[in-house]
């Protein structure tokens, strides 16, 4: 029992260390917020057409053929129902983007589940960024090209709530009635991941500082 005492001490203290570091590395700030990426890797992502997406200089960037970047990490095991989601993003003229919410991977194609957060500063599509596209659109502009702005999506309940730099641009509840628009089938309030879009090949776009708040 003297030698298998230490022993089994070991293993305890291991498996606490290798737990803690688990946790701490996906810990929580004072203010709740989690960050799903690191500034360095795509670990936790997972790209329909990964040659779009690459990491630079603490920044996601895009360059390449029509994607979308999927979490897919252990963040409340990439399935969110309440939260809030702030990013910081910067975009090229003509690029054409948007994030995920609600969503869940897809080889190819456009999301079928979930809505999409317009990011468009100056592409030809009249819907600008903060729209909850195919919901509630509209065309004033509230960020530009080669900017830096943040943009902010609560979801609680049936409410959504979008913010650019803190202007609050959507707040809109699903109805009772609600009836999903046309070629959306999957456009409704339900739970899922997040994903950040490139439309077109060409669309030359920045993310960084990409956290989330989990709400009960």
């Amino acid at each position: 029992m003297k030698k298998i005492a230490p022993i089994i001490t070991l293993l305890l203290v291991s498996v606490f260390v290798s737990i803690h570091v688990k946790a701490q590395s996906h810990s929580a700030d004072k203010s709740g917020w989690i960050s799903l990426f690191d500034g360095k890797s795509l670990n936790g992502w997972k790209a329909s057409h990964p040659e779009t997406f690459k990491v630079e200089n603490g920044c996601i960037v895009t360059d390449g053929p029509r994607s979308h970047l999927y979490y897919v990490g252990s963040v409340e095991n990439h399935d969110f129902k309440n939260f809030e989601f702030k990013i910081d993003v910067m975009t090229k003229p003509g690029a054409n983007s948007g994030i995920y919410f609600h969503t869940k991977f897809q080889a190819s194609g456009f999301p079928d589940s979930g809505f999409e957060v317009q990011i468009n500063n100056s592409h030809s599509d009249w819907k600008r960024t903060g729209s909850l596209y195919d919901i509630v659109d509209f065309a004033h502009k509230y960020a530009k090209d080669n900017e830096w702005f943040t943009m902010y999506i609560k979801v609680y309940g049936r409410n959504v709530q979008i913010k650019i730099n803190n202007d609050e641009v959507v707040n809109w509840t699903q109805p009772a009635a609600y009836v999903v628009p046309e070629g959306h089938p999957g456009r409704f309030i339900s739970d899922g991941t997040f994903a950040l879009q490139v439309h077109t090949q060409g669309d030359i776009l920045y993310f960084k500082n990409i956290k989330v708040r989990p709400l009960p």
